[in-house]
């Protein structure tokens, strides 16, 4: 069922810049928009699209007063679109109450209210499941292991033992959290391997995306905090701290004992190694290699990571060596004829 322009400002706490009667019955991105659709820009680059788009309606920011389109100026009109994409989009799967037959559930495990266990899901003993929680397909829980309410956790995913998860987490297929953590001491050539006696918590609203590996400590835990957000293919190694809300982008690698300030943005394969600390609300854009602390509210940048500014003005330079070789050569060559007619003229 359709709504209303007017509605859906209401809904985001937008303001409508033309025909707040228009009726928008469907969601899509700005390129791929057809009329009778609602579609959102955020970013400058795409601003240019605005009168391209067969959209019938934008979420745009305030300083955009008018186009061709009806608006709904707000604020943020990508969480603005998130919320009106609820109304519009598929609903969510739903994975009923109960136990597939085919699970496997071993003694003393505890299970919430309403918890649901799909197909060949193993539960190892004593393991404790929240109310509500999803365990999809193919899911592994260790001995001992605690997850707490609301929980999506997707198919092939292992949770090793005495794993401490908390509320409204979600981790996406193929994830393993408790992996021992790379540790060994190396006697006359031989790596003796170093026992990992340590767990991982994670706390409430944390989201972890496929193919993550999170390493258990050696003593204590690997922590990851309130809110924090982890894309696809993340290698956390073991004693790691990252900090709330902090957002890990794709292939990026912690080194063991690292600790990540709240609020952070580590962008896609940045690399950071141990034992150091990145204070809160630093930004480490992507490839970047952190080899040493960084304090709060910084932007770095490249290898080894500087503070971006200064990144910029080096990358500026090396741009330019071709031509600074091919001067300096020219000069060389210059100079070598000066010298070698001045040596003619001395005899």
């Amino acid at each position: 069922m359709g709504k209303t322009v007017k509605q859906l400002a209401v809904l985001v706490g937008g303001k409508v810049v033309g025909d707040e009667d228009l009726v928008v019955s469907g969601v899509s991105g700005i390129k791929e928009a057809k009329a009778g659709e609602i579609t959102f820009v955020a970013n400058r680059k795409y601003y240019c699209l605005m009168d391209k788009t067969q959209a019938s309606a934008i979420l745009a920011p305030p300083e955009i007063k008018t186009g061709k389109r009806t608006l709904i100026s707000v604020d943020n009109p990508s969480l603005a679109f998130a919320r009106i994409v609820a109304l519009f989009g598929p609903e969510a799967v739903k994975f009923p109450p109960g136990i597939h037959p085919t699970a496997i559930v071993g003694e003393g495990v505890v299970l919430g209210k309403d918890v649901s266990v799909q197909p060949y899901v193993v539960i190892e003993d004593h393991a404790r499941i929240g109310d509500r929680t999803v365990l999809c397909a193919g899911v592994y829980v260790g001995h001992y292991t605690s997850i707490g309410d609301d929980c999506l956790i997707y198919p092939r995913v292992s949770i090793r033992e005495r794993v401490e998860i908390g509320n409204r987490v979600i981790i996406h297929g193929g994830t393993v959290i408790g992996d021992d953590g790379f540790g060994f001491a190396t006697v006359s050539g031989i790596h003796q391997k170093i026992p990992q006696i340590g767990t991982v918590r994670i706390e409430d609203d944390v989201e972890i995306g496929s193919c993550v590996i999170i390493d258990r400590a050696r003593f204590d835990a690997t922590l990851i905090k309130r809110g924090v957000k982890i894309d696809n293919l993340v290698q956390i190694a073991h004693n790691v701290t990252i900090g709330e809300h902090t957002i890990v982008v794709a292939q990026v690698g912690i080194s063991g004992s690292a600790t990540i300030g709240k609020n952070v943005i580590i962008a896609g394969q940045a690399g950071i190694i141990g034992h150091v600390d990145v204070g809160d609300n630093v930004i480490i854009a992507g490839k970047s290699g952190v080899t040493k602390n960084i304090p709060s509210g910084k932007k770095v940048s490249g290898f080894p990571a500087r503070e971006h500014n200064q990144d910029m003005k080096i990358q500026a330079y090396l741009h330019k060596q071709p031509e600074l070789w091919e001067k300096v050569s020219a000069m060389e060559a210059r100079l070598t004829k000066l010298e070698k007619d001045g040596s003619a003229d001395n005899h």
